[in-house]
């Protein structure tokens, strides 16, 4: 009986040795051993054996985690307080020196980002912390990166989520805002009117410039009309010309002077007390004169006829 209970201690103290002993390890961790006190490093993935009684080990998580800064009044540069709250996302990069550097770097992270947001903010503008919020999320990130990275952590992102102004504050930037609506309303209402303007005046200006044409198209066509028209009617008259000119080759002397004579007497019936006579009547006369003396020259000569 004292044999049995004697494995079965032996077995228990082997049992919690190897508890003691074997550790498994996930991915995502790392064991950071200490034997005898001084560190032989960082240990994992996967089963890590521990010396019992003489070995310590701390875990270290490897994945990325975030802590929440609460709500910090924060006075600008223009002596404007200012409520932010933001969010810190870090991760260990060394395992060994997150545990040997800092005792605790997510609370040595929260206190430094928060003076950190006191410093960067108390050296900017109320207007500046509201509308650069990019900025300072970069400015906080490099500051802590800086920091951390002797602790073998790594910031990876800041984030501020809310940034609350004082209520007086906040109903000055809604008048603000309401007047700057107001004033775009206006500009754009301007600029709407002296745009409907200039389309007016265009086209004020185009129906004038096609009148223009129009009445220019009408005066070159009107005068090519009149041009082919004093074309057709000095043809009309050179034909005419030509014509008379063939027909007075064909006539006979006392034609042309009967011509003569009624011509004479058309200027007779007239009123005017001026003639201008050619010199072309001359020698119509001098052709008169011989043909009356011809005519009385065979009057004479012939004999009267018997009755």
């Amino acid at each position: 009986m004292g044999t049995f209970i004697a494995i079965l201690v032996i077995l228990g103290a082997f049992v919690v040795l190897l508890l003691m002993a074997v550790r498994i390890v996930p991915e995502y961790r790392r064991l950071i051993v200490f034997r005898m006190g001084r560190s032989v490093g960082a240990k994992g993935p996967g089963i890590v054996l521990l010396i019992p009684f003489l070995d310590r080990a701390v875990s270290a998580d490897l994945r990325e985690v975030y802590f929440d800064v609460p709500p910090q009044t924060c006075i600008t540069a223009d002596n404007a307080s200012v409520s932010i709250d933001f969010l810190v996302y870090d991760k260990v990069i060394d395992p060994e020196r997150s545990v040997l550097e800092v005792e605790d770097f997510n609370g040595a992270a929260r206190g430094l980002a928060i003076t950190t947001l006191r410093a960067v903010v108390g050296a900017m503008t109320l207007d500046d912390v509201l509308s650069k919020r990019d900025e300072i999320n970069q400015i906080l990130h490099q500051k802590l990166d800086d920091v951390t990275d002797r602790w073998g952590v790594r910031v990876m992102a800041v984030e501020i989520r809310e940034v609350v102004p004082p209520r007086a504050i906040e109903e000055a930037m809604t008048r603000q805002m309401a007047a700057e609506r107001n004033r775009r309303a206006m500009v754009t209402e301007a600029d709407g009117q002296r745009e409907s303007q200039i389309m007016v005046a265009n086209g004020d200006r185009e129906a004038i410039v096609l009148r223009a044409d129009g009445q220019k198209q009408a005066t070159v066509l009107q005068a090519e009309g009149e041009r082919e028209a004093r074309i057709l009617r000095a043809q009309g008259l050179a034909e005419g010309l030509e014509e008379i000119e063939r027909i007075g080759q064909t006539l006979g002397s006392q034609t042309m002077t009967l011509q003569y004579l009624q011509a004479l007497g058309d200027l007779g019936a007239t009123e005017a007390t001026k003639f201008i006579i050619p010199s072309e009547f001359l020698s119509m006369a001098q052709s008169l004169t011989g043909h009356a003396r011809q005519s009385m020259a065979e009057s004479e000569a012939t004999p009267p006829a018997a009755d």
